[in-house]
């Protein structure tokens, strides 16, 4: 088991306050289970307009602020690591993602008693109340059997080897910093990417079952429209991902089968739905493969325009 006061929770916010009293006592539980103080927190601040500062103030965690418009999903992960050279381990959350009970976090740590896994993630679960679609995304994602993978992964499970989500993942630091740490300018899928390149560098990474968090979201059509436009994007941007691990197209194809097969049993009046939004979800993914599109439009689809904005702006003083 690793040494506990060599561990640290980063958390990037923005706007966390309305969230906060769920996911801070279960935060605080987590870390009387591990017996740390809470200056075992680093909060990333991206300009909270609410109470975020103050609430984290007040619970006595460390607080890093950038700008906004600096924001990054790999870019500001790695500040965390940067500015914690004293960690062995680094677990890092989302603000929506609670941990579900005082022990979630210790199971995570276990799954590195290995000493070649490098990361591990744990199981989402559908937030109490959660809508069928939005309970089976997390069910199908997250099962219930834990697993290590390795490089030798992707001849039975291809692109899916490399699956994982850093709303609730850990990372073992050393190997962290050896493959370059997470990767900045990034659409998202930064998570997918350290997990590729540990694989690569001959280490392991797991999935933890056991180690469970409550997260999920009931995106609305268009928003799924936006959301698999930016998947698109960022496979069309990281192309030697499908080159390496394959494509996911038929883990894809599983999903969309089993979804049907799950809504149908419990509402089927909603069968018409799912088939519309899979069908934005795969306009949305097969446009954002389009590499010709202008920025101004790129920015209109996408879920995430700060990227966009950034990287047009860096474009622009690079010509000049």
């Amino acid at each position: 088991m690793p040494d506990f006061s060599r561990i640290f929770f980063v958390v990037p916010t923005l706007n966390a306050g309305r969230g906060w009293v769920r996911f801070g006592e279960a935060l605080r539980s987590n870390l009387d289970d591990l017996g740390l103080g809470s200056g075992h927190v680093l909060i990333i601040d991206s300009e909270s307009e609410d109470d975020t500062v103050a609430l984290a103030q007040s619970a006595g965690y460390r607080i890093h602020s950038i700008l906004r418009k600096n924001y990054d999903h790999g870019g500001t992960r790695q500040i965390g690591a940067d500015l914690l050279p004293e960690a062995e381990f680094l677990i890092y959350l989302t603000q929506d993602a609670v941990l579900t009970e005082a022990a979630s976090a210790r199971r995570l740590l276990a799954a590195f008693d290995d000493s070649q896994v490098a990361s591990a993630y744990g199981r989402q679960l559908p937030h109490p109340g959660a809508t069928p679609r939005e309970a089976f995304a997390r069910l199908h994602n997250y099962p219930a059997v834990s697993q290590v993978r390795d490089l030798e992964s992707v001849q039975t499970l291809g692109f899916r080897s490399i699956f994982a989500s850093d709303s609730f993942a850990c990372y073992r630091r050393e190997a962290l910093m050896s493959i370059g740490g997470f990767p900045s300018h990034t659409l998202f899928g930064e998570d997918a990417i350290v997990t590729a390149r540990f694989h690569l560098a001959g280490y392991k990474s797991a999935y933890v079952a056991e180690a469970t968090v409550y997260h999920s979201h009931d995106y609305p059509v268009s928003m799924e429209f936006r959301r698999y436009f930016d998947v698109g994007a960022f496979h069309s941007r990281e192309p030697w991902l499908l080159e390496t691990f394959g494509t996911p197209g038929s883990e894809g194809l599983r999903f969309v089968r089993a979804e049907l097969a799950y809504i149908g049993k419990r509402r089927p009046l909603q069968v018409p739905g799912t088939l519309l939004r899979t069908a934005m979800k795969f306009v949305g993914y097969r446009v954002g493969r389009v590499t010709w599109l202008p920025f101004s439009l790129r920015l209109r689809l996408s879920m995430n325009r700060g990227f966009w904005k950034k990287l047009s702006s860096t474009q622009t003083t690079r010509e000049d």
